[in-house]
């Protein structure tokens, strides 16, 4: 079983952490981290696009001209598709755009991605990250700490901590996110993954009892 460094936030070894190699050296596989991507933008869409048919277009009760003698062709209301301002054929309704992929294959698309992050030597696990209060420089400062400020970082904690989430949210390329919430899109979208040691025992513990078939 593969092991990490458990540092502190000036970068201080404070320990070692035991990596799942089920989790954390396991195949990646682009294929389904585009699922995935896919399957996670397609739910962003509002699906609000909506067109009127020619029963939703107002007026155009009367029939236009008589039916014959005019030369012209038959028409029965100027609310059908072919006239200027009438209905839309075929248009865009309001729908859902989402579509499903089974649990194992968010799984591994999932552990595909942290094995991934891992193999690059782009985890970083540390002990613990405390703010006493909202304070955007202190995870500045933490990021540098850990040699990685100015990078693209996730950092994933265990629980909510609105101190941590809402410091993070002010600084360009970092995000915040929980353990129970990790997900492909934003693991592939950050160069740079930083858990606290809470959440990396949060996140194993989630995906082996996926694994296991127990809590979906």
């Amino acid at each position: 079983m593969a092991t990490l460094d458990v540092v502190t936030s000036a970068n201080e070894k404070k320990g070692t952490v035991d990596l799942d190699p089920s989790i954390f050296e396991a195949a990646v596989r682009p294929h389904l981290f585009h699922a995935e991507v896919r399957r996670q933008l397609a739910l962003r869409r509002a699906g609000t696009h909506s067109t009127k048919n020619r029963a939703a277009v107002s007026g155009g009760g009367a029939k236009p001209y008589r039916q014959k003698g005019t030369g012209r062709a038959r028409q029965g209301t100027i609310r059908a598709p072919q006239w200027a301002g009438g209905g839309v054929v075929f248009g865009p309704v309001p729908r859902g755009h989402g579509h499903a992929l089974t649990k194992k294959t968010r799984r591994a698309a999932l552990i595909g991605a942290l094995s991934l992050r891992h193999g690059e030597g782009a985890l970083t696990v540390v002990d613990s990250i405390e703010l006493p209060e909202f304070r955007t420089r202190a995870i500045a400062e933490l990021l540098e700490g850990l040699g990685i400020g100015g990078q693209s970082t996730l950092i994933v904690i265990a629980e909510a901590d609105e101190k941590v989430e809402k410091s993070s949210a002010n600084l360009a390329r970092v995000s915040c996110i929980r353990a129970c919430g990790l997900n492909v899109f934003d693991v592939l979208r950050h160069d740079r993954l930083v858990m606290t040691k809470a959440a990396l025992e949060a996140l194993q513990e989630r995906l082996a009892r996926r694994a296991s078939g127990g809590e979906q």
